[in-house]
């Protein structure tokens, strides 16, 4: 692969070239633990277990650090297992950190239900406002600066450059985390990020049937670090999960298009219909981050938050009238899912400063005929 392939083919070909054995053009699934070695300490292609490394994770974490155009990708066991190893390893007791005020329920967890007890300290902040994000900085020495675009679940937008601009000014590392939008619609990186995150269960994989998480850093030196802590925790993707991962993301510039394009007719018809109060989708011209979504996304992604006007109640049940939208957790499949974020996936932020409206309902929206899915939340919602 050279810097000039397009995403398409490094999706598709980077860390994946045929088997120099068989010449088999998928890679193969090593369901191996350990690897014979030529004499005490000659190891074979740097193979010696495979907590340490695997071939078919290698061929995962090639294929993530050239689509998001990083110096090294880590892949791991989850989502949350690459937010742990991250902090574990770029901050320690006593140092504080800047998350923001619409995020993840799990990462606030993370955050405040165990790294407090490990005496980290965190902080929020509104993200899409950068001057408040300045004086946040100004305020406290900050360690590291968290931040989510778009948010989940109120997809809000955060200027990437100009919080990387803001964080290094005052000696803190930037991270991001790309799972709503993948490293096809947008790469921090190139923004000037320090780190990005990745639940590859989600848009990465695409298919709902694995579950997996991934950081990609500019950084060598940090690199080196994070994966000393990797090896030492052990919470690395198996073989068949990044092979699973490795097959989703051959798809992912096809699937975000239509993605995108199905996202964008929904927001729109929610727009108009009597019974929502606002729809949140950064496509809409009405979005306040629309502009910065703009200038750093390919296109706006496949998650669409609206809250309805007759309250959290009438929310829970239209979650259970749909036919087509799935109810349940998670997103990024190619099936559309509806979740109601307050009792579900952000239960845990109940009663804090991120604490989402009861009102909420998030869809994650598929790959099907969309004429069908607009039938099927108006009858949701008409009932």
């Amino acid at each position: 692969m050279t810097s000039h392939d397009g995403f398409e083919t490094l999706a598709i070909h980077a860390g994946q070239e045929p088997d120099p054995v068989t010449g088999a053009v998928v890679p193969p699934i090593y369901q191996v633990s350990t690897y014979k070695q030529d004499g005490v300490g000659g190891l074979r292609g740097g193979y010696e277990y495979s907590r340490s490394a695997n071939p078919t994770r290698t061929a995962l974490e090639t294929c993530l650090t050239a689509l998001e155009g990083g110096a090294q990708g880590l892949a791991f066991a989850s989502g949350m297992a690459a937010e742990d190893c991250l902090i574990r390893t770029a901050c320690s007791p006593g140092d504080h950190v800047l998350i923001p005020d619409d995020a993840y329920g799990g990462t606030y967890r993370l955050f405040a239900r165990v790294f407090t007890g490990w005496g980290l300290d965190h902080g929020v902040a509104p993200i899409s406002d950068v001057a408040a994000v300045r004086e946040r900085l100004a305020a406290r020495k900050t360690a590291m600066v968290w931040i989510e675009t778009p948010t989940n679940p109120l997809l809000g937008i955060a200027d990437i450059r100009a919080l990387a601009q803001a964080a290094h000014e005052a000696g803190a590392l930037l991270v991001v985390d790309n799972t709503f939008a993948s490293p096809y619609l947008q790469q921090p990186l190139a923004l000037g990020a320090d780190v990005v995150v990745h639940s590859t269960t989600k848009y990465l994989g695409g298919h709902s049937d694995v579950v997996g998480g991934a950081l990609v850093v500019a950084d060598r030196e940090l690199a080196e670090r994070l994966a000393f802590t990797q090896n030492a925790t052990g919470a690395v993707a198996a073989p068949f999960d990044a092979w699973l991962t490795l097959r989703g993301i051959k798809t992912l510039a096809a699937r975000m298009d239509r993605h995108c394009r199905n996202a964008m007719r929904v927001a729109q018809m929610l727009a108009e219909h009597p019974a929502v109060a606002e729809v949140l989708y950064p496509g809409l011209p009405s979005h306040p981050g629309h502009k910065t979504a703009q200038e750093q996304m390919r296109a706006f992604g496949g998650m669409v938050s609206f809250r309805l006007l007759a309250g959290e109640e009438a929310a829970v049940r239209a979650c259970g009238r749909t036919r087509l939208f799935t109810l349940g957790e998670s997103l990024g499949g190619v099936e559309s899912l509806i979740e109601h974020p307050a009792r579900m996936t952000h239960a845990s932020v109940t009663g804090s400063a991120l604490e989402v409206p009861g009102d909420l309902i998030r869809l994650s929206v598929g790959i099907e005929d969309c004429d069908d899915l607009l039938d099927d939340l108006r009858q949701a919602l008409a009932g």
